[in-house]
């Protein structure tokens, strides 16, 4: 069906020429899944970008080689030609649902639009047939999404209404681009058996592109492996991942956390590649000596009975509702620990962890940090806390200001709690930090877009402590990275907590991270706790149906 010959394609700044592809081939066969797997920059989206003729204009250009499809040549095609059969015969579904979807218009409206441009259908028909489609996805009450705007429903259904849009004129080829990165793990598990099921029903073959090794695994026939532009490795899906040729490969998926052994250090792709050996194993007995140590101390954090209420207003001559986000819910954290706190969308992890960081104030209860209640103290006092409970965001180029250099964007919090004596010492102990996590000095006067992922992510880090906290959220601050980048970040905040004595509330929806991190585990469930406990007990042996739900939802291929 589809056949990419020596294909290279070139990215233009002014007159420099990048290569991000580099002589690449491969085939996909009528129904067939085909997993794409690597690191950010190793060319998996690029190269697909060009099968649906979306690359940018005017910087990129195919540079050598053929994208063969039904014995098309689809580099030679007009944009007229290629509107045709994108849509159509070539579908796409891309990473952030949120940003692909026009916020202006309602749900119904996005796929009635793809229908009412390639088939010849009535109003009504398309309207029958938008409904049946969000039916076919498993979308709850498909006449109310039908009418709804994107912002009004969660993530996993807006990923649900974008596949919908995807498969509406029963393409032949789909290309899934990272399609569950953003998703909790249960409704990853539903989104790709739902991939699964409608490929058997449309007989459609898949391009699946995502860096999650694991889930590849389970939903691909065969694989492709890409580094720097390059394919590395290509097989079956058993072959790629039971028994892989290349070091890459290799150490692509021992970077991942095991979900069986507990590890000091997750080896990094570097460690890897330079055969560096590691002293990795984490004894039962050496972490039990470990939690008698802290927990023989007093609490740092006392969450009592805490609950956050919010108005739903239901139009002018309605009576306003009230939504419990956050119910009943205690807990003690002590220094030097990691808590992982998990479960699904909308289960209330991220309105607790701002209430902790009095982001929002809690409804009712007590927060006590060092014996105190931090909800009701004032202002002035509050502001002196903030030096002490940090958080790290989820997406750090959002969080950073485009428009000043890194540096200055680390000593700015310096500035404000009034730490060093001038900004030449604030200086310092910015390239300090930097420096300690990772990046080097002659980074201080560069910007957040010149950075990637990862490396934001460590300025993230480099400000968080540059205010020396105790306590830090860490609010699903890896999981937009590649699982090396990942696997380094995740290295670099064990060791800063040994070196710093730091305590971190960790909120993830990737539960062999939240494991390889954590002292204890805190599971939620509509505002509630549902289980507390040892993390590697509650693995081993969860007692609720709900966290063995979501345990078993882990993608367990490798």
């Amino acid at each position: 069906m589809l056949s990419v010959k020596n294909l290279s394609i070139s990215f233009y700044n002014n007159t420099v020429e990048s290569k991000i592809i580099k002589d690449i081939s491969y085939t996909l066969n009528e129904n067939e899944i085909l997993g794409i797997v690597g690191e950010s920059g190793s060319g998996k989206s690029v190269s697909s970008l060009a099968i649906a003729g979306l690359l940018p204009p005017g910087i990129s250009k195919i540079t050598q080689g053929e994208i063969c499809f039904e014995n098309k040549n689809l580099t030679q095609l007009s944009t007229k030609d290629f509107q045709n059969i994108r849509g159509r015969d070539i579908a796409m579904i891309f990473q952030e649902p949120m940003s692909s979807l026009n916020p202006s218009m309602t749900c119904g409206k996005q796929v009635r639009e793809i229908i009412e441009q390639h088939l010849s259908l009535g109003k009504k028909e398309v309207k029958k047939k938008v409904l049946a489609l969000f039916e076919n996805v498993k979308l709850p009450d498909p006449v109310l999404v039908y009418n709804k705007y994107p912002h009004e429903i969660s993530g996993g259904q807006k990923q649900r209404v974008m596949i919908a849009m995807a498969i509406a004129c029963n393409p032949k080829l789909l290309i899934a681009d990272e399609p569950t990165t953003a998703l909790d793990v249960t409704v990853q598990k539903e989104i790709i058996t739902l991939l699964k099921s409608l490929q058997k029903e449309h007989g459609m073959s898949i391009i699946f592109i995502s860096h999650d090794l694991s889930l590849v695994s389970e939903i691909a026939d065969r694989v492709l492996v890409m580094y720097n532009g390059e394919i590395v490795e290509q097989g079956t899906s058993k072959t790629i991942f039971k028994s892989p040729e290349h070091i890459y490969t290799k150490a692509l998926i021992n970077s991942k956390p095991s979900l069986n052994v507990r590890l000091k250090k997750l080896p990094t792709i570097d460690d890897y590649i330079k055969n560096t050996t590691l002293d990795t194993i984490i004894t039962k007995s050496q972490r039990q000596a470990y939690h008698d140590k802290i927990y023989a101390k007093p609490a740092l954090l006392e969450v009592r009975n805490v609950e956050k209420e919010y108005l739903i207003s239901h139009g002018f001559f309605n009576k306003e509702s009230t939504f419990k986000a956050v119910d009943d819910v205690s807990f003690k954290l002590y220094e030097g620990e990691t808590l992982g706190l998990v479960g699904e969308s909308g289960c209330g992890k991220s309105t607790l962890g701002n209430a902790i960081l009095q982001l929002d104030k809690a409804t009712s209860g007590q927060i006590l940090y060092k014996g105190k209640d931090i909800t009701q103290i004032t202002p002035k006092d509050l502001r002196a806390l903030r030096k002490d409970i940090q958080i790290i965001f989820q997406d750090p180029y959002s969080s950073l200001n485009p428009r000043i250099p890194v540096g200055k964007s680390i000593m700015e919090p310096m500035k404000v709690h009034k730490l060093y004596g001038n900004n030449k010492e604030r200086k310092e102990r910015v390239i300090d930090l930097l420096e300690r996590v990772g990046l080097s000095a002659d980074m201080f006067d560069r910007y957040p877009h010149e950075f990637s992922g990862g490396q934001r992510q460590r300025i993230g880090i480099a400000r968080t402590i540059a205010l020396q906290p105790k306590l830090i959220v860490c609010d699903e601050s890896v999981s937009a990275l590649d699982i090396s980048v990942q696997a380094q970040v995740l290295n670099l905040l064990n060791e800063l907590k040994a070196k710093f004595g730091f305590t971190y509330i960790f909120i993830s929806h990737d539960l062999a991270v939240v494991k390889y991190m954590s002292d204890q585990l805190l599971v939620m469930n509509n505002g509630k706790i549902e289980e507390f406990g040892d993390a590697d007990t509650i693995y081993e042996a969860p007692q609720k149906d709900y966290t063995k739900a979501l345990i078993d939802a882990i993608p367990k291929g490798i």
